[in-house]
């Protein structure tokens, strides 16, 4: 019994020791309350898998002529600029690159859920990016759309040539394969580029602009998109089944 207790005493002293060191590599780049866990999860699979801290940029708000567009994450490269989406679901992913609505799927079928594109949501980001600054007009932009959680992607078709729709586990390599591939892109002043990103993310301090940007986006997919999801605990939809 002593043993027992000894040994679920150093696993709980390890276990805590190796999530402090996770939170102090993920606050190199941000602060631990900003954005989605899974968010975080990737900031901290980019810098373990040797992507420079100071490249990457978490939870933006970039100005635009009406408002501000989020984006989750950006990594600066020498080859150009990378824009990640990240969607933390549950279910089976369908998706067309070339429409509106996608779906995921729970309960084997049973519960559908649609949700906007994200490849388009991430041109939008892109676009953003683009227009805040002249010569970002001439950098190579480069769309990841990135789902963790317990989702599986089951069919997606029309994807542009320049995103990709990946797990988490597979982002730095396609960061780094595109390193050592593509040529350089044209910066003309890589400060202005850096100093932009950083006061993006600094935008996601100001109360004024995080709570605007939410009304914004309420509005927007209000009425939008249809769910058949039932909050009934599923051993109560199973014993309706049963009893019909």
């Amino acid at each position: 019994m002593i043993l027992l207790f000894v040994t679920l005493l150093i696993l709980f002293i390890v276990s805590r020791a190796r999530e402090k060191q996770k939170q102090q590599v993920i606050s190199t780049v941000t602060d631990l309350t900003r954005g989605e866990h899974s968010e975080r999860d990737l900031v901290y699979r980019l810098i373990r898998g040797g992507i420079p801290p100071h490249t990457i940029f978490h939870d933006l708000y970039v100005p635009t002529t009406n408002g501000h567009s989020q984006i989750d994450l950006v990594v600066t490269t020498n080859v150009g600029i990378f824009v990640i989406e990240v969607k933390d679901y549950s279910g089976w992913i369908f998706g067309n690159g070339l429409h509106d609505k996608w779906t995921k799927v729970l309960a084997y079928g049973q519960e559908k859920h649609q949700f906007y594109n994200p490849i388009k949501q991430n041109e939008r980001h892109i676009e953003a990016l683009r227009n805040a600054l002249p010569q970002l007009k001439n950098i190579p932009f480069f769309s990841i759309v990135v789902f963790d959680g317990s989702s599986e992607i089951r069919e997606i078709s029309n994807v542009p040539y320049n995103c990709r729709v990946v797990y988490p586990r597979q982002v730095v390599d396609l960061i780094k394969n595109a390193m050592s591939e593509l040529a350089p892109a044209p910066y003309t002043d890589k400060w202005e580029v850096m100093n932009l990103l950083k006061q993006s993310a600094y935008n996601g301090y100001n109360d004024d602009i995080v709570s605007a940007h939410l009304r914004k986006a309420q509005m927007a997919s209000r009425g939008k998109y249809k769910s058949t999801y039932s909050y009934e605990p599923r051993f109560v939809r199973k014993w309706r089944r049963f009893t019909r």
